[in-house]
């Protein structure tokens, strides 16, 4: 495992922070002036340099963790902030807004949250509070497989019963952050694939990956941005019976939890990516000059980003909405789902729109924007293909039949 940086640097958040941690929020403007700090400390030559490199930006997520904004779902008994969805919400928009990537850390939000459901009262007092101080790090979500991508019930990873232990065999792939975390949470068969009941038989399971007994081990998948991802292989790997969340064979409802959290922090991602590409691009086009007047007053400039924003907009608008039922313990999977689709399809339009905009430097490695590009066209497919969004608004909202 990669050591973990310490600093003993003073929190220049003192103002908005206690002992321990927790937050004390005086209003959201506070919060988001904190993250504007930290990342205003981490210019765009600073991420270039990193995506140059293929390097983990260790130092940003040192940071994040340092000041308590990772942990602020963690409730204050176990060291967190406590705070909810609609502030996490905010801070990864924030972040990708700044230019920054918050793909970097934004697992340690939605990842915990299974554990703290559906987790024992033994694993959460063990494992909470050490990551609420920064000593762990729960950053991996090893559900995806090479030949069950999005048909998750498809899976062929086991966990079997061996006396007093769980053996856990198979492969995942497209697992982020592997090689950066300490624990890893892992969705596994326990029973076999059942046509009449796909998701029955699903399990969940916290790994220590340092800790763990057998073989374990995970190659590096090149990709086109510096996100880094694994194919994770797990050789009879020996966990103790208490790495087991909740109940056996029950793990599908308690995944679809943590999906729900990250549609909504991903969808916010999207929507500071939409605003960084728009805020960027309006600027260049007020002061770039030709033909003897501003690129912004021609229309073929404004008008893409003015409807590019209000796109944005209404996307926050659904992703807001999504956050506050998941803040008031509701179910919220049709609105996820819903942020998700229109915050992913915004940025997508503020990217081309940006693009017409600026022109040749869009793609212009000083200018920084091109990585933002590269970035940003994974959040139509990943967490989740937009194509199965619709099919499950079509499904389980309008009630139409199923494609598949």
């Amino acid at each position: 495992m990669p050591s973990r940086r310490t600093t003993s640097t003073p929190n220049p958040f003192s103002e908005v922070m206690s002992v321990g941690m927790t937050l004390e929020i005086n209003d959201t403007k506070d919060m988001l002036r904190a993250v504007q700090h930290i990342c205003g400390s981490f210019p765009d030559d600073y991420w270039s340099r990193l995506d140059a490199d293929g390097a983990y930006p260790q130092e940003f997520v040192d940071e994040l963790t340092r000041a308590g904004w990772l942990s602020i779902l963690i409730p204050e008994e176990y060291g967190g902030g406590g705070l909810g969805m609609t502030e996490a919400s905010l801070i990864l928009e924030e972040i990708n807004k700044s230019g920054a990537n918050a793909a970097a850390c934004h697992a340690q939000m939605y990842v915990m949250g299974t554990l703290l459901r559906h987790g024992s009262a033994t694993q959460r007092s063990h494992w909470l509070p050490k990551i609420a101080a920064g000593e762990t790090r729960l950053q991996a979500f090893a559900v995806t497989e090479p030949d069950a991508g999005s048909d998750t019930t498809r899976i062929s990873t086991t966990a079997r019963r061996d006396g007093s232990s769980w053996v856990l065999s198979g492969q995942k792939t497209f697992i982020s952050r592997v090689e950066q975390s300490d624990l890893m949470l892992v969705l596994a068969r326990t029973r076999p694939y059942d046509a009449g009941r796909r998701s029955h038989g699903l399990s969940v399971f916290l790994v220590d990956i340092a800790g763990a007994r057998g073989t374990l081990h995970w190659t590096k998948i090149p990709l086109m941005f510096n996100h880094h991802s694994y194919t994770v292989y797990f050789d009879d790997v020996r966990l103790p019976e208490e790495a087991l969340v909740g109940q056996q064979d029950n793990g599908f409802r308690y995944i679809l939890d943590g999906m729900n959290a990250e549609r909504i922090l991903v969808a916010s991602e999207a929507i500071g990516d939409g605003r960084y590409f728009i805020g960027r691009a309006a600027e260049y086009a007020s002061q770039r000059e030709t033909f003897g007047k501003t690129l912004a007053s021609n229309q073929g400039v404004s008008f893409p980003l003015a409807h590019a924003y209000a796109s944005v907009e209404a996307a926050s608008l659904a992703r807001n909405q999504a956050a506050e039922a998941f803040d008031r313990g509701e179910s919220p999977g049709s609105h996820a789902n819903i942020a998700k689709l229109l915050a992913s399809e915004a940025s997508g339009e503020a990217a081309r729109a940006a693009v017409r905009a600026v022109g040749g430097m869009a793609f212009s490695v000083e200018f920084g924007m091109e990585r933002k590009l590269r970035e940003a066209q994974l959040l139509e497919i990943a967490p989740v293909s937009n194509n199965l969004v619709l099919s499950y608004l079509a499904h389980n909202v309008l009630h139409l039949p199923r494609s598949f």
